[in-house]
């Protein structure tokens, strides 16, 4: 909108400005060609009377002439104003402009009063001599007031902008606060449908345990339904958490208990808790570099986001890979970790959209792996409330690296 507004105002000078030009410079060559004609017919009548009037002709009070012979001899003028006449004769003796062509020249004074004119030349050849005309108008109060027509412009067009982005903003406020409405409704409804599917859940994952533990259920058929029951109830519950967790993210009612802890110690303890689900698939999962690592954290939540960091890497490394967690470094500001793997790797197009909410690379094995495509959006909503920061890093075929840079006094 301000680019279209500039461009409106420049093409309106630019437009004002060529229209008052061509006027004057018409006015000027009318004005040289009715000098000329009067001095060619003193030159040619010597001794009749000239009209002095007919060096007029459409000569006004700030037009001006002066008539040089060859050899730079004066001998007839109507002289510029006291003001611009010493301008006006420094740009006749540099004049190197072709005939009838109309430029236009400015000049300041000692006290930086602009003022500008517009000047046009003409010969007039006779038997006997050849002369040359210069004529010119001071239009220094003309292009005063484009320039200040210009700045009212520019006022009027900064108001006229204020007006229409005020009443713009107002208008669009109206417009989307049936949306926003709409939307804080959806997210506390979100919020609410999975606090409340938490309690079924549990009651059906305990009365799955129930019916498991019971010895007079022996047929294999019936145990395997109810382990497959339990697998998907498990999967429920962690994608009900996920969402009640963006849920309340959403509507800044994420807690987060600050207290200072040792990284390097819940780093080992998400590896040893990872073990077991890494060697099912003879993954070798180790850690390096550690040593101690005081910051101030919510101990719950970043170990939350090093079990989605590692779960993510186990789940799409292929049997007999390796993940790595290293603590990269640590100073008295910040408190750096990452965690690599020798997986399938992500592609480049991919790797800006990995930590958006149910975005997954491959849909299809994600489904299979059981992922619900809210891990890293999570882990990148827990690095935001503790003010760091996160970042990928991969190659296809070769692996990935996450990196998680936490600052010692996070946000509350």
């Amino acid at each position: 909108m301000c680019l279209f507004m500039a461009l409106i105002i420049f093409v309106m000078h630019m437009a004002m400005n060529w229209s008052m030009f061509s006027e004057q410079a018409q006015e000027l060559s009318d004005a040289a060609a009715g000098v000329a004609e009067a001095q060619t017919f003193y030159l040619q009548n010597p001794d009749d009377a000239v009209d002095e009037n007919r060096y007029y002709r459409s000569v006004n009070d700030r037009l001006f002439f002066y008539i040089f012979t060859e050899d730079k001899r004066l001998v007839r003028f109507e002289r510029a104003s006291f003001r611009i006449e010493q301008f006006v004769m420094d740009v006749i003796e540099t004049w190197n402009i072709p005939e009838g062509q109309v430029e236009t020249f400015s000049h300041s004074n000692e006290t930086g009063q602009l003022s500008t004119v517009m000047m046009t030349s003409k010969k007039i050849l006779t038997a006997d001599a050849v002369q040359t005309i210069y004529v010119g108008k001071d239009v220094t109060a003309l292009y005063s007031g484009l320039q200040k027509a210009t700045y009212a412009q520019i006022v009027l067009g900064f108001v006229a902008l204020l007006i229409a982005s005020a009443i713009g903003f107002f208008l669009a406020g109206k417009a989307l606060l049936p949306l926003k409405d709409a939307y804080d409704k959806q997210k506390q409804f979100a919020a609410d449908a999975s606090h409340e599917l938490r309690t079924p859940l549990a009651v059906v994952m305990a009365s799955a345990d129930l019916l498991l533990a019971d010895p007079s259920i022996k047929e294999p058929f019936l145990r395997q339904v109810l382990e497959d029951l339990k697998s998907e109830v498990k999967k429920m519950t962690n994608l009900v958490s996920d969402l009640l967790m963006v849920a309340r993210s959403d509507n800044n009612a994420l807690k987060v208990k600050i207290v200072r802890l040792d990284l390097t110690e819940i780093l080992k303890q998400v590896i040893r808790t990872m073990t077991p689900i890494a060697e099912k698939k003879n993954i070798h999962l180790s850690g390096e570099n550690f040593r101690k690592a005081i910051i101030n954290a919510d101990e719950q939540r970043i170990k939350q986001l090093a079990i989605i960091l590692v779960d993510n890497a186990i789940k799409y490394t292929p049997e007999g890979g390796a993940v790595v967690v290293r603590l990269e470094s640590v100073d008295n500001t910040r408190a750096v970790f990452a965690v690599m793997d020798s997986g399938i790797g992500i592609a480049p197009e991919d790797l800006d959209k990995v930590f958006e909410r149910f975005y997954r690379v491959d849909k299809a094995r994600s489904r299979e792996m059981g992922g619900n495509g809210l891990g890293l959006a999570i882990a990148a909503e827990i690095v935001k409330i503790h003010d760091g920061k996160i970042s990928v890093a991969s190659k296809l075929g070769e692996g990935t690296k996450f990196t998680v840079e936490l600052k010692v006094t996070p946000k509350r």
